[in-house]
């Protein structure tokens, strides 16, 4: 084995043990595997808001959002914007630095009720999304108590009325107080959306 053979395994065996998801979000070869890597970070910033409720309690959903990007970024391998321009202001951009380059769209909402749920999915697919991205994601920042009362009945009223061309009932997602909605987009693309519940509940 060279040198340069030597060091790279040695570097790969270091972020294996110091960042497994790190590396299996750079190393991913399909959708399915990059969605599992980027999910073991996601459920990281998500326990991070949770955990610091009481510190972001004054905080809108614009500041709630700079926080999660800030937990959620990785310098070099996971870039998370504010407000970037797509077809209108999103909410976050999500960068992966990997091959190809993943971007992933997110809209934010602090939950007051399904209808205002719906809307950030109408922002989200409806106007955001070009079809070209990989799943979206809408965090739905809970103040109010029984975050799992507030997911079923967000389900059932999204299965109810099918927003944004929804094709199927609702899915569970891996993370708790959370969904998976698949909608026709525009370009002809099935679109998948994962609603984050996140428990702010003071």
């Amino acid at each position: 084995m060279s040198s340069n053979d030597s060091s790279a395994a040695e570097l790969f065996d270091r972020l294996k043990r110091r960042n497994p998801a790190y590396l299996d979000l750079a190393t991913a070869e399909t959708e399915e595997e990059f969605e599992s890597a980027f999910c073991v970070l996601l459920e990281h910033a998500v326990h991070h808001l949770e955990k610091n409720k009481e510190n972001f309690e004054k905080l809108d959903e614009e500041g709630l959002s700079g926080a999660f990007a800030g937990a959620l970024s990785i310098p070099g391998a996971l870039v998370v914007t504010q407000e970037a321009n797509s077809n209108g202001h999103v909410d976050l951009t999500i960068e992966a630095e990997c091959t190809p380059v993943r971007i992933k769209l997110g809209e934010a909402k602090i939950y007051s009720s399904p209808s205002y749920h719906i809307k950030g999915i109408g922002q989200l697919v409806g106007r955001y999304t070009t079809g070209r991205e990989t799943a979206g994601l809408l965090l739905n920042y809970v103040r109010k108590k029984n975050i799992k009362g507030i997911t079923d009945k967000l389900r059932a009223e999204m299965d109810k009325q099918r927003p944004l061309n929804q094709t199927a009932p609702c899915a569970n997602h891996r993370l708790k107080w959370s969904l998976v909605t698949k909608h026709k987009h525009s370009s002809g693309e099935i679109l998948s959306v994962a609603h984050i519940g996140c428990n702010l509940c003071p």
